[in-house]
């Protein structure tokens, strides 16, 4: 199964919001978003199903996703919320493995995103990968048992190498 890990893009600046959760994509974070969207509609990539975090600016980012034809289902996750536990994510993805999911994109937060990404590499964080708004990291989980430390990373693109 191919699982890829999307950073939301960029986002407003929470000073001018009363809470995080409600901090919007800019206009920037919207075009730069729908132009990497494009690209990978381009290099004929499909998700089954995005997981969002619950906050707008993922949720925009997801939407996005979604409106070039990316996927046809989104659904909200609150393990991806920040400081989301990936134990929770795991769980769900336990029962969904039933379900025929070749490809699911998961849309949320740095540094929790990486340290997901570590995580299913190598068993744990090492503070190693750094993923820039609207990047994207690619990993390839195994057909059964635990992706923990088992996983093998395809991809691991900022979206400048996406924007050209």
């Amino acid at each position: 199964m191919h699982l890829y890990l999307i950073r939301h893009g960029i986002a407003a600046e929470p000073e001018a919001y009363e809470t995080d959760s409600e901090r919007p994509l800019t206009k920037e974070g919207d075009r730069k978003t729908r132009k990497i969207a494009r690209r990978l509609q381009e290099l004929d990539i499909q998700f089954d199903i995005i997981l969002t975090s619950p906050l707008l600016r993922a949720q925009q980012t997801a939407q996005i996703l979604q409106t070039l034809g990316l996927s046809t289902q989104i659904e909200q996750s609150p393990a991806l919320a920040p400081s989301g536990e990936i134990h929770n994510w795991l769980e769900w993805y336990q029962q969904q493995q039933e379900t025929v999911h070749r490809s699911i994109a998961l849309v949320g937060h740095q540094p929790d995103l990486a340290n997901w990404a570590e995580t299913l590499l190598w068993g744990q964080t090492r503070d190693a990968l750094i993923l820039k708004k609207a990047g994207i990291v690619g990993l390839l989980l195994p057909e059964t048992g635990s992706p923990v430390g088992r996983s093998q990373m395809f991809w691991l693109t900022p979206p400048k190498f996406l924007l050209g």
